[in-house]
């Protein structure tokens, strides 16, 4: 089954990383925050992946191009006869990735649409490029295979930036909470979906996944939430790629399951 990852959008609200490399490849502890999506669907089995490219894209291809070289040792014999031999093997042995060129202004639903012909399973996977999640991804398949739906969405319960504090009348506080947890649910990315989407998404730059396709498969009724109380994270600023920094350098990476 093969995962499909959203890797072309700009980051504009992570400026101060993404001026100079496409968000995907922000570190985390040292490697690309795609680095760890992908080591955790690889955990549960899922190693085929094809990733949708646009901004800067020419530097993710240039990242898996140069993967040897930089995660093994080698030999290089110089010369006429160029040779390299590569010493050692590195935890991703036997990944398949297709690094497709989606467009540089395309919107989240024309880049789905436009992998399409990579597709050859009935079920594919689909997520952003830049949120990591402790989600059991084989649980998440095994949810969408019995509800019979076209479509899964994971969903989570976010937590409030600000603290919150209940008042009464007097305006006496009788409750203070730190960055609280809503009660509502909000979607995480980590999609199921049966081919036949496709057919809900159109060849068109301008088309955005989380909007009229959702939305009419959510009408349609072939739309079903896996609800995960776990954790999940989305960099989506400067403050949160500290943030994630400061975790896996604190070894409470909960989305570290490899």
């Amino acid at each position: 089954m093969k995962t499909v990852i959203l890797c072309g959008g700009q980051g504009t609200r992570l400026r101060e990383e993404t001026e100079y490399r496409p968000k995907p490849l922000v570190e985390i502890g040292g490697r690309p925050v795609l680095w760890h999506i992908m080591k955790n669907y690889a955990h549960f089995g899922f190693s085929d992946f094809i990733l949708c490219l646009g901004y800067r894209g020419n530097m993710i291809k240039e990242y898996f191009l140069n993967y040897e070289a930089m995660n093994n040792d080698f030999t290089i014999q110089l010369g006429r006869k160029q040779s390299i031999t590569y010493h050692g093997l590195h935890d991703e042995q036997n990944y398949n990735i297709t690094l497709a060129d989606t467009g540089l202004e395309t919107m989240t639903g024309g880049r789905v649409k436009k992998i399409q012909k990579y597709i050859d399973d009935d079920i594919f996977m689909l997520t952003y490029g830049d949120g990591v999640s402790d989600v059991d991804i084989g649980a998440l398949v095994d949810f969408h295979k019995q509800h019979g739906k076209l479509a899964t969405l994971t969903t989570v319960r976010p937590i409030s930036r600000f603290g919150t504090v209940r008042i009464d009348g007097d305006g006496q506080i009788y409750r203070f909470s730190e960055k609280p947890q809503s009660d509502s649910w909000i979607s995480a990315g980590f999609f199921v979906f049966d081919r036949r989407v496709f057919d809900y998404l159109k060849d068109d730059p301008s088309c955005v996944l989380e909007k009229e396709p959702l939305e009419k498969l959510a009408q349609d009724q072939q739309l079903m939430a896996y609800q995960h109380d776990g954790f999940f994270y989305a960099m989506d600023t400067y403050r949160e790629y500290i943030y994630l920094n400061e975790l896996w350098n604190s070894g409470k990476a909960a989305w570290k399951r490899w």
